[in-house]
């Protein structure tokens, strides 16, 4: 994959009150980048008029983000003005996944994009901040052929996470990465906490790749999906913790004492009814109930 300078020319914001992009001028800027340094140029595009826009300019890559993606009809909506034409041929068409975890949608994007004949490139971003690595693993395995790119910036929305996850890219055989750099990031408009420096991007490069396909990068995949559960399951006990913490407090004021063996009992019985397998029906009741009393046990010291 080549060096590529990106800009984002539109920036299709949540907010209407956010910084929504300088328009059609940034891609003059883009001209003299292009002009001066001999660097590919790419920008993002999210209408008909966005790609027309583009083209003209001599934009040599396209990508189209994640809100955009999460909307098949936009991406459908968008191939007619993607496709090659004579003496505007665009060189490649980014597709960040959807802002939610859907492989499904994703690999649906990818398709709509190749009927337009420009070569394709994925690139994963995660969801929220989240990795969600078991949704980029079904596209990987799904359609092996076509090239992978990890956005670390997006993923981690914190400056300071971006070297740890560009290890991921040889440990799981990915192809390269879309990283946001700033000169002065504190005075970034959009997304400045993510932002690196120049002087911080030369200094990312991730170790050697992995061969793709090899039988480490496998398993590296999967303990990735396993890493990011663990940390949602550590997160969810958390999270509950703190709800004992509050139960604890409405129980203080209102004197009611904190083992409720009724309560203790019913959720006891639960756990030993027959459970859908993603209810935990795949999991022993010894376990279950192994694992239900270390948390009643916290939660208890939570309340009092």
């Amino acid at each position: 994959m080549p060096f590529i300078y990106r800009a984002g020319a539109w920036k299709p914001r949540t907010s209407p009150h956010t910084f929504q992009g300088v328009g059609e001028e940034a891609l003059e800027w883009l001209q003299e980048v292009k002009a001066e340094l001999g660097l590919p140029v790419a920008t993002e595009v999210a209408t008909k008029a966005h790609v027309e826009a583009a083209v003209k300019a001599g934009i040599d890559y396209l990508w189209i983000g994640a809100r955009t993606s999460a909307n098949p009809m936009a991406v459908e909506n968008l191939t007619p003005a993607l496709s090659s034409r004579e003496g505007e041929q665009i060189k490649g068409l980014f597709i960040k996944n959807p802002v939610n975890e859907d492989a499904g949608l994703w690999l649906g994007n990818i398709e709509r994009l190749e009927k337009t004949g420009v070569p394709v490139v994925a690139v994963h971003r995660g969801c929220g901040h989240h990795p969600c690595w078991r949704m980029a693993h079904q596209v990987r395995l799904a359609r092996p052929d076509i090239p992978m790119l990890l956005d670390p910036s997006h993923m981690s929305g914190d400056a300071k996470r971006v070297p740890e996850l560009m290890q991921m890219i040889p440990q799981l055989g990915l192809d390269g990465a879309m990283v946001e750099v700033h000169c002065r990031p504190e005075e970034a408009l959009s997304d400045a906490k993510q932002q690196v420096t120049p002087k911080e991007l030369i200094n990312l490069s991730p170790r050697p790749l992995l061969k793709r396909g090899s039988q480490e990068t496998e398993l590296n995949w999967l303990r990735a999906e396993i890493d990011e559960l663990d940390e949602t399951l550590w997160g969810t006990i958390a999270a509950r913790m703190d709800v004992s913490k509050r139960i604890g407090e409405w129980k203080k004021a209102h004197g009611v004492a904190p083992l409720q063996p009724g309560r203790y009992e019913e959720i006891v019985e639960k756990l030993k009814a027959p459970q859908p397998p993603e209810g935990g029906g795949l999991l022993r009741t010894e376990f279950k109930l192994a694992l239900w009393e270390m948390i009643h046990e916290e939660s208890l010291r939570q309340q009092e």
